[in-house]
């Protein structure tokens, strides 16, 4: 994205399989005790999880993965009949939990980044979140995230 950030690699990325390019943006939050703590451990071989991005309280963007690459974020999950979610989905970690509100600087960040990424890739058109693609196994991005105050609209 050309919105400013920070870029700090995963390892835990592949290739899309057969050029598949992302159709969904998947919210989700982090549920760990700071954004560093998150970062370390999206970042970590060990977890064998990533995301493409994570906006922070403060609404500071980290990039672990490129979007043209498959992060590791929704695990078992289904969308519109399809299976295995990574293969065609952006990632979004939200520094936050089950029990606490997201920040307006969050909510101004997130809008900036979701109206980068559908000018990058057009066919960028559902967003979701966490709960809906693993619903019984998920909750994020939880009962706080407030949908009304996500701007998601095509880019003049």
């Amino acid at each position: 994205t050309s919105l400013p950030h920070e870029f700090r690699p995963s390892p835990n990325v592949e290739p899309r399989k057969d050029g598949v390019k992302p159709d969904i943006l998947l919210m989700h939050y982090t549920e760990m005790r700071s954004a560093e703590a998150a970062c370390a451990w999206l970042c970590d071989p060990a977890s064998k999880v990533s995301c493409h991005y994570l906006v922070d309280e403060d609404g500071a963007i980290v990039q672990m993965v490129d979007e043209a690459m498959r992060a590791w974020h929704a695990g078992a999950s289904s969308w519109r009949g399809r299976e295995r979610c990574n293969d065609f989905s952006v990632g979004v970690e939200l520094e936050g939990s089950d029990d606490q509100p997201f920040t307006d600087a969050q909510y101004a960040c997130l809008n900036d980044l979701m109206q980068a990424l559908r000018a990058a890739y057009p066919m960028l058109v559902d967003l979701a979140g966490h709960s809906d693609i693993a619903p019984g196994r998920k909750t994020d991005p939880g009962p706080y995230f407030d949908w009304k105050r996500v701007v998601w609209r095509r880019p003049a």
